[in-house]
Formats: C-alpha cells, sequence, structure tokens
C-alpha cells in the first residue's frame, strides 16, 4: 500500500484537546508504553472522523496494525463521548438563549432493503435519525443520539425529551413542519398549499422560514465529519460516534 502526507480541516485545539483527555486516561489506568503516543493517538482518531480514513488506511499510515488501530479509536470515541453534554446541560446552555432552532437529519448508513427499520421514506435511503439543536446563529449546540431512520422527526424529538425540556427551560423553538403538533414551545410554519394560505400566513411562513434556515449550518457542521456522511459501523455504535464529533466539536469551539 502506498501512503502520502494528508492534511485535516481541524482546528488545533482539537487536537490539543484530544490528546489530553488521553494522556489523563493513560495515566488514570497506569499504561505504560504505546506504539503511539498520546498526540499521535489523536491525529489518527481525527483523521478517521474527520476524512472517514479506513483502519486499513490508517495503520498504513502510522504503521500500526488494524486492530491496534480500532483499539485506539474506540478508545477515544468512549472518552469524548462520555463528555458530550447530556440534554439537560443543553437546555441550562439554551436557557439563555432568545431562542433555539431544531431539525432532524438522516445519517446514511451500509444497509440492504430488509432492514426496514433503517429505511427513511422521505430520503429514500437507510440511516439513523439524530436532532439537532442551534443557537439564533446556527451554531451546533447538541446532537441527540441516534434512532433508526424510519422514525419521524416529531416522535424522535419526543422520544428524546427536547420538546419537554425546551418547554420546561422556556425557550421558544423555531421548527420546520415535520414537527407539527409537537406542542410545548416549537412553533412551526402554517399548514398547507402556499396557494391555499392567506398573505398574513404566507408572510409568517417566509419569515418562519428564514428564521429557520440557519439550523442547516449546525447540520452541515455534523457532517464536516466526513465518517457521519456513510457509517459502515454497526448502528449500536452510531450514537457514540455523533456524541464524541460532537464534544470534539464544542470544544474547539470554546
Amino acid at each position: 500500500m502506498l501512503v502520502y502526507p494528508c492534511g485535516l480541516d481541524v482546528s488545533s485545539r482539537s487536537l490539543t484537546f484530544l490528546a489530553a483527555r488521553l494522556r489523563e486516561h493513560r495515566r488514570r489506568i497506569g499504561s505504560r508504553w504505546r506504539r503511539l503516543s498520546v498526540g499521535r493517538q489523536a491525529l489518527l482518531v481525527l483523521a478517521h472522523l474527520r476524512n472517514g480514513t479506513t483502519y486499513a488506511q490508517l495503520a498504513a499510515g502510522f504503521e500500526v496494525g488494524t486492530s491496534t488501530v480500532y483499539r485506539y479509536i474506540n478508545e477515544a470515541v468512549e472518552l469524548l463521548a462520555a463528555l458530550a453534554p447530556t440534554l439537560e446541560e443543553a437546555a441550562r446552555t439554551v436557557s439563555r438563549k432568545a431562542y433555539v432552532l431544531i431539525d432532524g437529519t438522516l445519517l446514511p448508513i451500509h444497509r440492504i432493503a430488509a432492514d426496514r427499520p433503517f429505511y427513511s421514506g422521505k430520503h429514500k435511503r437507510h440511516g439513523m435519525n439524530v436532532q439537532v439543536i442551534a443557537d439564533p446563529f446556527g451554531r451546533l449546540l447538541w446532537a441527540s443520539p441516534a434512532l433508526p431512520g424510519t422514525i419521524h422527526d416529531v416522535r424522535a424529538a419526543r422520544e428524546h425529551g427536547i420538546i419537554d425540556a425546551l418547554a420546561d427551560a422556556g425557550i421558544p423553538c423555531w421548527a420546520d413542519k415535520g414537527y407539527r403538533g409537537a406542542g410545548g414551545t416549537v412553533r412551526t410554519p402554517y399548514w398547507g398549499r402556499w396557494e391555499n394560505l392567506s398573505a398574513g400566513q404566507q408572510t409568517v411562513n417566509r419569515s418562519h422560514a428564514q428564521t429557520r434556515a440557519l439550523v442547516e449550518q449546525a447540520v452541515a457542521t455534523l457532517k464536516s465529519w466526513r465518517l457521519l456522511r456513510k457509517l459502515r459501523c454497526s448502528t449500536t455504535r452510531i450514537t457514540r460516534l455523533v456524541q464524541a464529533v460532537l464534544a470534539l466539536h464544542l470544544a474547539s469551539s470554546e
């Protein structure tokens, strides 16, 4: 296999943050010697999460075995996932905002057509539903655990307790028509065909769409970690990967 240098469009703050967490972990468990230093392990993990680089490619590039790559990545993902904010912590953060934005996104997975629980009729593909909360400027604040793609956004928001958490915090939330009937503080546009709406309703919907559109920036931020664009791992690991990415993003944006 040929090996070549490759750049990562990730802040050095992310590398420093992850390396520090790995150093603390090694000290805590009394790890004496590793094939890679904490800095190299952190770089390996970032290459996997950011670029979606495979285990085999990383093994060749870092001159270690694929099983070692798997252990290093799994170790770091578990550490990062534990640092991701819970919904309760996110609710306390958003309580200082004028309002928040919410949207659901589908993380594509490698599945066959027989796996119906993961098939999204809306997107016409298999995937996992992840709910995203953003501030009024479209900055990513929180991402939910992953649910099968067949689950609709409003049901996913209810199952995660997002609607109740925002209502308890008294924070208005802008959402699209997929959250119709959510209740609480969730605000959705008027329902119906555009030509059947009154001029006032059309104006409200237009303003609502302009406000809510910024949530797409948060979704794009999450999917800028290319591993999440096409997941080939077990669906049971996807939540931890999303939490790890969220922890890295929040640490680098502080």
